[in-house]
């Protein structure tokens, strides 16, 4: 059953990574949802079999219960996923209320960033295409 849960897992931070790619803002929110519940069911898994409460008596053997720490992670990772997904809303919502549309535009830098590879890569076969004229 722990490998099927770490398989679920793998398939949500695939799914949610895949989605944050996009240029649609509800897409990068539903992707940054994938990835909260892939982190919960990891620290799930990690928390290891289930045990009594974590306060250990004394001459009790630690190994045998509980361990509090994933889900204190857990608990951390559910409020994070939770004010970022809120932030997001509120960003889709602005977004739709000024251009009616929740995609997500190239700004200045990236068009420059976009230029500068491609006069690079132009460079670069400049240079092969010299270099295979030469004779040897």
């Amino acid at each position: 059953m722990t490998v099927l849960i770490a398989f679920v897992a793998a398939a949500l931070f695939a799914c949610g990574s895949f989605l944050l790619m996009q240029r649609r803002l509800s897409r990068i929110i539903i992707g940054i949802g994938l990835l909260g519940h892939g982190a919960n069911l990891l620290l799930l898994v990690s928390g290891g079999g289930p045990g009594p409460a974590p306060i250990v008596p004394e001459g009790a053997n630690p190994d045998d219960y509980a361990d509090p720490l994933p889900q204190a992670l857990a608990l951390t990772a559910i409020v994070i996923t939770f004010g970022v997904t809120i932030f997001l809303l509120a960003l889709g919502f602005r977004s739709w209320q000024l251009t009616r549309d929740d995609r997500v535009e190239d700004d200045i830098e990236d068009r420059i960033v976009a230029r500068l590879v491609a006069e690079q890569r132009e460079a670069e076969e400049d240079d092969d295409d010299e270099d295979q004229e030469q004779p040897v």
